[in-house]
């Protein structure tokens, strides 16, 4: 027997490891398949990309927030996984009923780590989950070296436009950016992805402009820059790299370690 507490405080008890997998959160997804448990997924949402050649005919069932749950249910899965960040209660609401849901919700690289520790134990993968967590301390480790004797940088991290929408200290992201030395020009903010005036980021430090959920180009910098924002404040960031827990984090903890330096030379946050 497996018995897993997720993310709600919600006890899940799966007889063996379960062999038809319906993920519904893209960086779960790739991290599955990092696990050595790809075989077992049978759905995935329509974001769900990566890995990249590894999903030709899996199942799509919908969106993250638009589910098609007669997919779903034609599917039969043995365990369907969620976030809630990424999925809503109504929809948690639906699957009950339908399969045992599995659902994460980490704020943090701890969290991120729980996460991928649980799914290793969920999917009978415990000594591939120890090795991913291994190689993502040791990059941890290596950005925590490069960023402890500097400045950090302060940023404001925009995920969306009309409205212009950033990120709270209370995400993620700028968990993620946090390890990197950032310190978020939003902090104590409410909601968690408060509405902003272009204006106001002329003071909000580095100015990261994400690729995801919205995906910003050089047009929308030049408006910044024609609302007050400086040219050389404003940078684009992959947004995978900085909201995708899991497996991701192999890649996004040395990418930072490379860019937070660049970032404290232009605005550092001491």
């Amino acid at each position: 027997m497996i018995t897993v507490v997720d993310d709600r405080g919600v006890e899940l008890t799966l007889e063996a490891p379960p062999r038809r997998v319906v993920s519904l959160v893209p960086s779960t997804t790739e991290t599955l398949f990092a696990l050595g448990a790809g075989e077992a997924v049978v759905g995935v949402t329509r974001y769900c990309v990566h890995p990249a050649g590894r999903l030709e005919g899996v199942t799509r069932v919908g969106g993250t927030k638009d589910l098609l749950m007669d997919r779903l249910v034609a599917l039969e899965p043995d365990l369907v996984i969620g976030n809630a960040e990424e999925n809503t209660r109504e929809i948690f609401a639906e699957i009950e009923p339908i399969a045992p849901l599995l659902v994460a919700f980490p704020k943090a690289v701890d969290g991120a780590l729980d996460d991928v520790r649980r799914l290793g134990v969920v999917m009978g993968r415990e000594a591939e989950a120890a090795a991913l967590i291994e190689r993502i301390t040791a990059e941890r480790a290596a950005l925590r070296a490069v960023v402890e004797a500097g400045p950090g940088f302060r940023y404001t991290y925009i995920i969306w436009r009309d409205p212009w929408m950033g990120v709270t200290d209370d995400t993620f992201i700028s968990a993620l950016l946090a390890e990197a030395g950032g310190v978020n020009a939003l902090a104590g903010r409410t909601p968690r992805y408060p509405a902003l005036l272009p204006e106001e980021l002329a003071d909000g430090g580095v100015i990261l402009l994400s690729s995801e959920p919205y995906p910003f180009k050089e047009r929308h910098r030049e408006e910044l820059v024609r609302r007050g924002v400086r040219a050389d404040q404003i940078f684009f960031i992959d947004g995978e790299l900085c909201s995708w827990h899991g497996a991701r984090l192999v890649e996004a903890l040395p990418a930072l370690r490379g860019m937070a330096p660049v970032w404290a030379a232009r605005w550092p946050a001491r």
